[in-house]
């Protein structure tokens, strides 16, 4: 298939650019650094001439374990546009797609081949990054997310979303314009998130439906509750449910996202991957 064939020419060309090297050892350095951070929490003092209770540690760990997680959704985000906002334009403007497209090559495998190829590289990355991120954890303070999988998975689903929305764009716009562009529109869904998550709390409901439509339209915010969701402890997860006050702050989730909303989401991002196939097939060259 010309499309599997484009993919495998993605993660080439990332290789050949040392893209995955200099990502490797920059994640390298961060995991040790954090592993280090969460390491000296062993020796914390919780009272005056007081240790730590292992109990407590583990807890402490499991808030900043959310900390450190939102860094690294936050790169994977910013990552993955910023891959995908030249894969395309960059090509139309140096002529390259002019000698791939008079080839038996479809637009809609152009298309698809790139959208292939750089899910497959952030997938990759986020797995690889997240796991050794919570073997190091677990290594320091015997503390792992009770669900780690699915906060892995929903990171991915989170990064798709905006590599799918920033592969739109560039079929469009320069590859600057569009990473700004969508970098607005995940600004705009993580504010739209923070205002439900007021709105849920103090119980003003046109707040809440604000926030919810913006979840909608770019469902960013809604997969990251996700993985909120299932990074907490389950003691964390049963105070967010039951204290309306947890439920302002955007570190905690009170629920995970419902599978209407996971269809959406997987439907949404199919939807925008059919109309950057249709937006270059009746882009001229």
């Amino acid at each position: 298939m010309p499309a599997l064939v484009i993919a495998r020419l993605v993660l080439v060309e990332a290789s050949r650019r040392r893209l995955l090297i200099a990502v490797a050892v920059l994640t390298l350095v961060v995991i040790g650094f954090t592993a280090w951070g969460f390491e000296r929490l062993t020796s914390l003092s919780c009272g005056p001439g007081r240790p730590c209770s292992p109990l407590e540690t583990r807890a402490i760990a499991a808030t900043l374990l959310v900390l450190v997680s939102f860094m690294y959704s936050f790169v994977f985000t910013v990552g993955a546009v910023f891959v995908a906002a030249p894969a395309v334009s960059a090509e139309i403007e140096s002529g390259v797609v002019l000698a791939m497209l008079p080839r038996p090559i479809r637009r809609s495998d152009l298309i698809v081949g790139k959208w292939l190829g750089l899910a497959a590289l952030a997938g990759g990355y986020i797995t690889a990054a997240m796991s050794l991120e919570f073997i190091a954890v677990n290594a320091a303070v015997g503390y792992t997310p009770p669900q780690p999988v699915f906060a892995i998975l929903f990171m991915i689903g989170q990064s798709l979303v905006m590599l799918t929305l920033t592969l739109l764009a560039s079929t469009r716009l320069p590859a600057m314009t569009a990473g700004i562009v969508v970098l607005i529109l995940f600004g705009f869904a993580w504010i739209g998130g923070i205002a439900r998550a007021i709105g849920t709390a103090l119980e003003a409901e046109t707040v809440r439906d604000v926030g919810f439509v913006s979840s909608l339209i770019v469902p960013t915010d809604g997969l990251w509750r996700g993985t909120l969701f299932h990074l907490q402890p389950s003691l964390l997860a049963e105070a967010v449910s039951t204290n309306r006050a947890f439920a302002a702050n955007p570190f905690f989730a009170h629920e995970p996202p419902g599978a209407g909303y996971l269809v959406w989401a997987a439907v949404w991002t199919a939807g925008i991957l059919g109309l950057a196939v249709l937006s270059f097939q009746r882009r001229e060259l």
